[in-house]
């Protein structure tokens, strides 16, 4: 054990659906069919107006095409200089990129439309340039919970019914991924993430310290934190978020509007640089190393580089024994599936903040999306890298519960779970 896993737990904060409005599968791509988009600027007029551009990163696996794109000169490719910068918390990352001290970010999708909508701190109008990763995230319990019998979702949900303490459940952002795949992981097993447990929020990087002390029974976070759980002995995991969706949509390349429009042909190139780290680290498992072993150091993620790297491969243990390997662990680029930013994606993070509450109404999730998903920065970017472009806008999956998300009608399936908000 070392780095991170020795880091103090810093202050907790307490989440209610309340309080936060306060403050204010299986994959069917259909077979993804591909097509060339042609170069569609003008030559000459393509030279990024800035070329120093501030991409800020959680210490978490899936920040990985962010660095490696500086680290292996993807970005002079492109005519810029990609500058990582480590941030605390995701809500730092937020005000950062509200306020203009960070250009862009490695983001939670959900913060992205949290913060468009008003639901996540100050209203601004954001725009996603292209997907970092799918997959590769998991669910962790405390061995408090195995010692009691649990050991999936099932046997959590028979402890819950119990009621012989209330549970706590750590996530990292109210509107992020990690809440939204906790919340319907504990509701696809009956337990309402609102009223049969307590929610906290946490820094990625502090989950390990935090449960070791005792201030959460269960998490959700990017790797290699679960990971890093179980190689302390602290807890064992229950689920992966594939499990819960297969090739679901987590990190984003993120920033404003505003940046967007003032820096167009910035936007292009760095969404360029990343689509092509992407390809390089998807590309075999030697690159995986080598990412691992570069985003280990204490500039970026700051743990062992074992620990990344197991899962990085696809190469799990839950500690509870089982070991197997996943052919669905994290993914950067598979073919333009990964990188390329799906409307339906963005569709979805609305319909569970309405299904939590966090909405109290349904926003138009189509414009939304395509005003947030900027399709045509991306298009031009993957014509930049050479890289291939799903032929729709869309995608449908089959996720955990059953429940079939396509995009379509889209309030009818926010409505239609049983439990909610």
């Amino acid at each position: 054990m070392k780095n991170e896993a020795h880091c103090p737990a810093l202050p907790i904060v307490e989440t209610s659906r309340r309080d936060f409005l306060r403050q204010g599968l299986t994959l069917a791509v259909g077979g993804a069919v591909m097509s060339a988009i042609p170069h569609v600027w003008a030559a000459g007029s393509d030279k990024p107006e800035k070329e120093e551009v501030r991409i800020g990163f959680i210490p978490l696996t899936d920040c990985a095409s962010v660095v490696m794109a500086s680290v292996m000169g993807f970005d002079k490719k492109h005519g810029i200089r990609i500058v990582p910068t480590k941030e605390a918390s995701w809500a730092g990352v937020r005000d950062k990129l509200v306020n203009g001290e960070l250009d862009a970010a490695h983001v939670l999708y959900g913060l992205i439309y949290g913060v468009q909508l008003g639901i996540g701190g100050p209203k601004k109008d954001m725009n996603v340039l292209m997907a970092l990763n799918h997959n590769g995230q998991a669910i962790t319990l405390s061995n408090q919970l195995k010692d009691k019998g649990v050991t999936d979702g099932a046997s959590l949900a028979k402890l819950v019914a119990k009621k012989e303490k209330e549970y706590t459940f750590a996530q990292t952002f109210p509107t992020g991924t990690h809440a939204m795949w906790l919340y319907y992981w504990l509701a696809a097993h009956g337990i309402n993430p609102f009223k049969d447990v307590k929610t906290i929020v946490v820094p990625p990087p502090q989950m390990v310290a935090n449960m070791r002390v005792g201030n959460m029974d269960g998490f959700c976070v990017g790797e290699p934190w679960n990971n890093r759980a179980i190689i302390d002995d602290i807890g064992f995991t229950a689920t992966t978020t594939q499990d819960i969706w297969v090739d679901h949509p987590e990190k984003v390349l993120g920033t404003t509007a505003e940046w967007v429009a003032k820096y167009p042909n910035t936007a292009r190139a760095v969404t360029a640089a990343i689509i092509e780290a992407g390809q390089w680290i998807d590309a075999s498992l030697s690159n995986k190393q080598k990412t691992a072993d570069t985003i280990a150091s204490k500039a970026y993620v700051n743990t062992d580089s074992d620990v990344i790297v197991a899962r990085m491969l696809g190469r799990y243990s839950n500690g509870l024994g089982k070991s197997w390997d996943d052919k669905n662990a994290m993914k950067f680029y598979n073919d333009g599936v990964v990188s390329f930013p799906y409307l339906s994606d963005g569709m979805w993070f609305m319909t569970q903040h309405k299904r939590w509450g966090l909405l109290k109404d349904h926003p138009d999730y189509l414009g939304t999306a395509k005003k947030v998903n900027r399709l045509d920065i991306y298009k031009e970017a993957a014509a930049a890298a050479k890289a291939a472009v799903p032929k729709s806008d869309m995608r449908e999956s089959k996720l955990v519960d059953g429940m079939v998300w396509s995009g379509k009608d889209p309030a009818k399936y926010a409505d239609g779970f049983k439990i909610k908000g």
